[in-house]
């Protein structure tokens, strides 16, 4: 690698609770390595909106006089430097939105960029759409230009979902902000007599936060106190039922169940990650000719569909519900700073991007899950895919469906 060592940064993709903290501790670590000697300078580019962009030239450069005052990022939700949904394989989609004229390729476009800009190492800080084409990206600038851009991924998404790393950036603060939202929220449950609360929870086809979630719920509720002879306690204010895309959903089954206890609570909670039933209704949907309607990474628009609507329509009428209140706490948790939990694993996997940065290691920083002791590596971008369910058969999660009484 280069004496002087150029770092471009860039988030991309939804909000997690990690991507101010992650360019907070990635600018800490090279700054520890510039002062340990390992290389001789350094500055860093930030590209602005994501791939957006790298693909419209816009980024600033960061002053050295803010690199000991960056630690303030690990405090902050959101990101610093803003994200978007650009997919730089989708051309269409690149040329409608004005990033790249129609004589250019969104690929060929970026790559210009990044050499124009004299990049050496780049860190994209999204989810596995977002770092598997920034692998492609540096694959097409060396084989098409003759250049080497390091690429360092940081694995963003509070779903939990990608192959093979153990725990991505964010998941464990969403999930405990997801608690917090909902210790609010299910006092609605006292406004009105049957009272139905949806609590819808990210998670397109993982059901990981929609399970952390009720467990983080659930631990704070174990520690309430409740006056005995009040309708309100802890058996009204416990979760009643968890749907996740991983565990098969009988509806008329579980609103039998649900209606003994809304009989005997006068209230019902139900968990549910955004993905659960989206199969059946987008079936139902292609089966009466209506259009499904597809985001920017060919994804279904979870947001138009409307899963929650699906389940209020049906289990409203199955337990006797006199009002149905959905929630979603999807926002809330996403755009929260990182937990101590967060933090620490973040630095820690920034730490070892750096290193193998410097080595001139291209990869997706992570707890590799698939080596022996799931040691923090650079994992093969080959390697990294998006999709992976949540782990129903762990105990603590099928300990959780006892006690609900679901299983």
């Amino acid at each position: 690698m280069s004496k002087h060592i150029n770092v471009g940064m860039m988030t991309s993709g939804g909000l997690a609770p990690c991507l101010s903290c992650s360019v907070a501790q990635l600018v800490k670590y090279w700054s520890e390595a510039l002062k340990a000697g390992k290389i001789e300078s350094l500055s860093f580019r930030m590209y602005i909106d994501g791939y957006k962009g790298i693909l419209t030239g816009d980024s600033f450069i960061v002053p050295d006089s803010v690199y000991d005052d960056i630690d303030a990022l690990n405090f902050l939700g959101g990101s610093p430097i803003g994200n978007s949904r650009v997919k730089l394989t989708n051309v269409k989609d690149c040329i409608a939105r004005g990033f790249v004229g129609e004589d250019q390729t969104p690929l060929e476009a970026a790559a210009q960029r990044l050499l124009k800009d004299e990049i050496s190492v780049l860190h994209t800080i999204g989810g596995d759409d977002t770092n598997t084409q920034a692998a492609e990206l540096s694959k097409y600038i060396l084989e098409k230009h003759g250049g080497k851009v390091v690429v360092i991924g940081m694995p963003k998404t509070v779903d939990n979902d990608v192959y093979p790393i153990t725990q991505t950036f964010g998941a464990d603060t969403a999930a405990h902000q997801g608690a917090i939202f909902f210790e609010n929220i299910v006092s609605e449950s006292t406004a009105n007599p049957r009272m139905l609360i949806l609590h819808e929870c990210m998670g397109r086809d993982s059901g990981y936060l929609t399970a952390a979630t009720a467990r983080a719920y659930r631990e704070r509720l174990s520690k309430q106190k409740f006056v005995p002879g009040f309708s309100t306690s802890k058996g009204s204010r416990d979760i009643h039922a968890i749907w996740i895309p991983e565990v098969a959903l009988d509806i008329p089954k579980e609103g039998e169940r649900l209606k003994k206890l809304m009989d005997k609570y006068g209230n019902v909670n139900i968990f549910f990650g955004e993905g659960t039933g989206v199969k059946e209704i987008v079936e139902a949907m292609r089966k009466n000719n209506e259009e499904v309607p597809i985001d920017a990474f060919g994804h279904v628009s979870l947001a138009k569909i409307n899963p929650a609507n699906y389940f209020s329509k049906n289990i409203s009428k199955l337990v006797g519900a006199e009002k149905t209140l959905v929630q979603k706490s999807g926002y809330f948790a996403r755009s929260a700073a990182a937990n101590e939990f967060d933090i620490d694993l973040i630095g820690r996997c920034a730490k070892v991007g750096v290193e193998s940065a410097i080595e001139g290691t291209s990869g997706c920083m992570g707890q590799d899950e698939n080596k022996e002791g799931e040691p923090i590596r650079a994992i093969e971008f080959e390697r990294i895919k998006g999709g992976k369910p949540f782990d129903i058969k762990q105990q603590w999660f099928q300990d959780m469906l006892k006690e609900i009484g679901q299983i």
